[in-house]
């Protein structure tokens, strides 16, 4: 398939989900919104639309400005049947083009913390299968969404609900991290470690690096098994 991401800075890529696209012959193409120049392509030239995190918020668009624009295209992959994936911010941009709101959190969550699956995950077998376990997963939010019109509740932690969620069964939001890698984790504590206080909810560094050593294997395989089914002809 032709899959197409939306990258917002430079510390937020694709992670695991580039290796594997690359080892099922996925073709691969991007806008980087935070370079000098970024080109978005037409909706009907791509088969899937993957939206990356990033620091910034959904309605931060007087000092972004490029999130018009690149609302407005999301909104026309969704409404022309386009496999459609949103990872934390990504999934928030996703809500809101799906018309619900997106606000602070009721904590900033930041580290490894493990998701549970709502009763209405059940309705969506191969998810529930991933999930049903708990896993603990990387977050790194301080926002949440609320569940789209239609969609389902899929996942909730300790810490906040409304942590996924399903929409047309061919768009899934997450609010958390299953591309992490060694590398990415690195990357985004370096370049966002002024959030990291002291909270209930907030790791510090060294509990998140140690944690990417336990846990980021099973959650690149839980997001292969999210990628296998959102990508299936």
């Amino acid at each position: 398939m032709k899959v197409h991401y939306l990258q917002h800075v430079p510390f937020e890529g694709l992670g695991y989900i580039e290796s594997w696209l690359v080892k099922n012959n996925h073709s691969i193409s991007y806008t980087r919104f935070y370079g000098p120049s970024y080109h978005l392509p037409d909706a009907k030239d791509i088969d899937v639309l993957i939206v990356m995190g990033g620091p910034m918020g959904v309605y931060d668009e007087n000092r972004f400005s490029w999130l018009k624009e690149e609302k407005v295209f999301i909104r026309n992959c969704i409404q022309s049947g386009k496999k459609v994936l949103g990872i934390c911010l990504g999934a928030q941009l996703i809500a809101e083009c799906l018309g619900v709101k997106v606000d602070k959190a009721a904590h900033k969550e930041i580290g490894w913390f493990p998701v549970m699956c709502t009763q209405e995950s059940k309705q969506l077998a191969w998810f529930y299968g991933l999930f049903k376990d708990n896993p603990t997963v990387f977050h790194w939010h301080g926002d949440r969404f609320e569940i789209p019109k239609g969609g389902l509740n899929l996942l909730s932690s300790d810490a906040n609900t409304n942590q996924a969620f399903c929409y047309n069964e061919n768009v899934i939001g997450l609010q958390f991290h299953l591309e992490v890698t060694g590398e990415t984790v690195s990357l985004i504590s370096e370049n966002c470690a002024d959030e990291l206080h002291e909270s209930h909810y907030i790791q510090t560094a060294e509990q998140i690096k140690s944690g990417t050593i336990v846990y980021a294997e099973n959650c690149n395989r839980i997001m292969e098994g999210i990628l296998l089914n959102l990508l299936k002809e």
